[in-house]
């Protein structure tokens, strides 16, 4: 009779488990899925006008910010490109390829509001707001209103 009750306490303590290690693997994959849900934003996307990549990414203040990674012409003179439009005469030497030009966005839902873009084209900062569409992202920046702006699509790189 000890037999048959060691061997069911064996076997409920397996199924036991198998249970919890099912359980914990469950919410491993959930916990996972739902971070990469939440940051769809995070990764390299190609300008609009296909002449850069841009890293972006959450920094330790929980914000977003994306800095410039590659530049289809990213030397002159066979040095590389510097951010020579900054009116900041301090930073005109500083080079655009790892140049932070969004800045300081909050995430809410796919909307991410409250931060800034810098153009390095013509040495301004902007207001930004961006909007995740998937294997998109829109971008808008403006002064003052979103109204009074420019939207540029950008694609999430391969």
């Amino acid at each position: 009779m000890t037999n048959t009750y060691t061997h069911s306490s064996r076997f409920t303590l397996k199924m036991i488990t198998v249970r919890l290690v099912f359980v914990f693997v469950c919410v491993f994959m959930l916990s996972s899925m739902v971070n990469a849900q939440t940051n769809k934003i995070e990764g390299v996307w190609l300008t609009d006008k296909k002449d850069a990549k841009i890293q972006i990414y959450k920094a330790n203040d929980g914000k977003f910010y994306g800095k410039i990674v590659w530049l289809k012409d990213g030397f002159k003179n066979g040095k590389a490109k510097l951010d020579e439009n900054n009116p900041k005469q301090n930073l005109q030497k500083q080079p655009l390829i790892g140049l932070i030009i969004l800045k300081g966005f909050d995430k809410e839902d796919e909307k991410y509001s409250e931060g800034t873009i810098y153009d390095p084209e013509n040495g301004k900062t902007y207001d930004c707001k961006m909007n995740n569409k998937g294997k998109t992202l829109s971008i808008r920046g403006y002064i003052g209103f979103s109204l009074f702006g420019r939207t540029a699509i950008w694609e999430r790189a391969s």
